[in-house]
């Protein structure tokens, strides 16, 4: 159903096939994977441990490209296997991408649909492309791009069906009702180069007499590279309003420096996302909350903190890290990250405030096997050196306990089909 419509599109055009040139490529990704997690939790409502489970992420990408014009449809279903007492289900059959972009100009084109926005490092903004659903958004983006590239997107949020879990949704579990994003990425020259992103998210209030309420997010990030040595510093504040009417001050840093020796990548940085001193009778709001990215990527493969500021209870967190990657063959790598774990202020027990603000030590060790092209096998294995504190934040049941977490995913991306017609001469 989607080649006809594809090419019924094109058709509208009016333009001759044989005085265009054209493209047509079909992709397919088939990724399971198997998890194994023990002593800890994602949610409160985890109760199940040991747990072991497989998720499938079966997706068909068909991209057509005709003089001014790129259509782009990603259609996957999300597959769960080995829950209790149901052997498998759908999770999902959804669109990820599904857009259409004109090319208007040399250095300007638009993209309408729902498409995924990966901007800068993934911090801020990211596709999510290690969760099965990935992330999308669904909107209007601009693009243009000569001596600097930048963009701006509007998206929006709609009422979506409720046939599969939100769970395993590229857009289900946004809560926004409009999105304004201003990208810009400028390299002033060989070893400097500046990033910003300015967004607006918009949100519908349940309560009060106030219909709509907004957050603003304002920042970005300084790069200098000179052969092999990298530092960069990125940086955002965050203000306007958060869904209890509080005020909202807050921010968010990152240093980071790193060496490549040819073999071996080593990065040494950290993040500091703004907390709550006193959390009682407060009438502004500190919690930084990383809007779409990814945390993973950044604070650790077990995800122990993605929900802010809920994951630390509106405490902060400050997140030193060292990531190791060891490049030992063209098909094989080794990585190991190392994470240290502090709460911006105390945490709170029993109404008084705890000595002390470390949580805890993370471990991640995988390792990445590509044994030929399309084909990609990753292991990896994690574990948590848990504080007491920890318990606080109902992510550990109990610290006398190794939390550990694992997985095997095996990712086979084949080219089905690449077709193209030329011009005639």
């Amino acid at each position: 159903m989607i080649l006809p419509l594809f090419f019924g599109t094109c058709n509208l055009f009016g333009q001759s096939p044989d005085t265009l040139r054209r493209e047509l490529t079909l992709d397919f990704e088939l990724r399971p994977r198997v998890e194994y997690r023990d002593n800890f939790m994602w949610t409160a409502a985890d109760t199940l441990m040991p747990d072991l489970y497989t998720t499938q992420r079966n997706r068909l990408t068909i991209t057509y490209k005709i003089n001014r014009l790129r259509l782009h449809a990603s259609l996957q279903e999300i597959h769960v296997w080995g829950e209790p007492e149901r052997f498998s289900r759908i999770g999902s059959i959804n669109f990820f991408e599904l857009y259409a972009e004109p090319t208007i100009s040399k250095y300007f084109s638009v993209r309408i649909g729902r498409q995924a926005l990966s901007l800068d490092n993934g911090r801020i903004f990211s596709a999510a492309p290690w969760s099965q659903q990935s992330r999308a958004h669904e909107g209007i983006r601009l693009f243009y791009k000569k001596n600097l590239e930048t963009d701006l997107t509007l998206a929006f949020t709609r009422p979506y069906g409720q046939q599969f879990e939100p769970a395993y949704s590229p857009v289900g579990s946004h809560t926004y009702k409009f999105l304004l994003v201003h990208h810009l990425k400028h390299k002033f020259t060989n070893n400097i180069t500046l990033t910003t992103i300015n967004a607006i998210d918009v949100f519908r209030r349940t309560t009060g007499n106030q219909q709509y309420y907004q957050r603003f997010t304002n920042g970005g990030r300084l790069e200098y590279s000179q052969g092999g040595i990298y530092g960069t510093v990125n940086a955002y504040y965050q203000y306007g309003q958060n869904t209890a009417s509080e005020k909202l001050r807050a921010y968010y840093i990152q240093p980071e420096l790193s060496a490549n020796t040819g073999k071996t990548l080593l990065r040494l940085g950290a993040e500091i996302l703004s907390g709550e001193k006193n959390t009682s009778s407060k009438k502004v709001s500190h919690s930084f909350v990383p809007l779409y990215g990814v945390a993973w990527k950044f604070m650790g493969n077990m995800n122990l903190f993605t929900r802010f500021p809920a994951d630390v209870n509106e405490k902060g967190l400050i997140n030193p890290y060292l990531f190791i990657i060891y490049q030992a063959g063209k098909k094989l790598s080794l990585r190991s990250d190392a994470h240290l774990f502090y709460s911006q202020y105390p945490l709170i027990k029993e109404g008084r405030e705890t000595d002390g603000k470390y949580l805890g030590f993370e471990s991640d060790l995988s390792l990445n096997y590509k044994p030929t092209k399309g084909i990609e096998i990753i292991y990896g294995f994690s574990f948590t050196i848990a504080d007491k504190r920890m318990e606080l934040l109902n992510k550990i049941p109990d610290a006398g306990k190794t939390p550990v977490w694992s997985y095997l995913m095996i990712s086979c991306t084949p080219r089905l089909l690449s077709r193209k017609w030329f011009k005639l001469q």
